[in-house]
């Protein structure tokens, strides 16, 4: 499977300017490729202020994403803010080629920074299917609950989308890392780049780790599209061989 990671700034509470900056991009690119990934929150930057910025699952976002992954025969997947039933939501979405939606509501809700405050928190792990491969979506700070990220599932692919500030980007590159060695699978971080309205500074490091932890991609600090080919023959392969997730625990999260 072909991924695609949009590494990019973002306008801070201003989806119409996001959405035409990424489109730009995207429409451009020559190449073709199975799945899409931007970062978290990717029409507004991480505010605090979902009001400003939330949306409807029916409304002007998520039309154009289903627009774009049915021009481009694709998927595509980033987290923005939704309102539903009188509560926000960090919400990542999947949007498959036909034109279908799946989510996953965020469950560690970031408190340093009051977004428990702002938003309602999701319950649900959520695991989607997609080109034959099973695909664990997660954002940001659950990268640091490696119990909620246990592949229990035999899940192929574990997915963050982010907002990492510089000051904490050593345990980004070390946790992603150490989740797909202890999951083996292959785990992508997606992260944004640029300043936003609180003076965070963001500076990439979006990656691609193999399912024994081995770096396939690292974007830097630049602006971009990048690309990395995800090989399941031989992950299969890895796994058969080293069969570690046969002695992981089993349990329940309640």
């Amino acid at each position: 499977m072909k991924i695609a990671l949009f590494q990019t700034k973002l306008a801070w509470e201003n989806p119409t300017v996001n959405r035409k900056f990424i489109q730009d991009y995207f429409l451009n690119e020559d190449e073709s490729f199975d799945l899409f990934i931007l970062p978290e929150m990717f029409t507004s930057g991480f505010t605090m202020h979902p009001q400003n910025v939330a949306e409807s699952m029916d409304g002007p976002t998520m039309t154009w994403l289903k627009e774009l992954a049915v021009q481009k025969k694709c998927a595509i997947t980033g987290s923005l803010v939704i309102i539903e039933n009188d509560n926000f939501y960090n919400r990542l979405v999947f949007v498959f080629p036909s034109g279908e939606v799946a989510y996953y509501n965020k469950r560690h809700l970031f408190a340093l920074a009051g977004e428990d405050k702002a938003y309602t928190k999701g319950e649900d792990k959520v695991i989607v299917k997609y080109n034959k491969w099973n695909i664990c979506l997660q954002i940001c700070y659950d990268l640091r609950f490696p119990v909620f990220a246990r592949n229990v599932e035999n899940y192929d692919l574990l997915l963050y989308v982010a907002n990492w500030p510089k000051p904490r980007i050593n345990a980004w590159d070390a946790l992603l890392k150490a989740r797909a060695i202890e999951n083996m699978c292959y785990t992508i971080g997606v992260n944004r780049i640029g300043e936003d309205a609180n003076g965070l500074d963001y500076p990439g490091h979006s990656k691609v780790f193999d399912f024994m932890g081995n770096e396939q991609l690292n974007c830097q600090n630049e602006l971009g599209i990048f690309y990395c080919e995800l090989d399941k023959k031989t992950q299969i392969s890895t796994r058969e061989q080293f069969n570690f997730l046969k002695d992981k625990d089993q349990f329940k999260l309640l």
